[in-house]
């Protein structure tokens, strides 16, 4: 019966906001690719080259650079998603009966 109280009515977003929510999530998925090059190259790649293709060491440095950004970066993601749910249950307890 949550339909009765607007419980189970969301506003749907607009073609807008749908676009403009896209756009930034590629701006988002973006700069954080470019974050990733960034860091690991200036870890792993000596600035003067030596030889045209990766070696061994530059290789498996870059391997572990990129499993430990993206390990970082999912545990940095549910922390903020949990405190956000945290939030939102905090403001959103309570309900019309409750």
């Amino acid at each position: 019966m949550s339909f009765l109280f607007g419980g189970g009515a969301r506003p749907q977003p607009t073609s807008a906001e749908k676009i403009a929510a896209a756009e930034a999530e590629i701006e988002m998925v973006s700069n954080m690719f470019n974050q990733l090059v960034d860091t690991c190259t200036r870890k792993c790649i000596p600035p003067q080259y030596r030889e045209a293709d990766l070696n061994k060491g530059e290789s498996v440095c870059l391997d572990r650079c990129v499993a430990k950004f993206f390990e970082v970066n999912v545990k940095v993601s549910e922390k903020m998603q949990g405190e956000a749910a945290q939030r939102q249950g905090a403001t959103g307890a309570g309900g019309m009966f409750g």
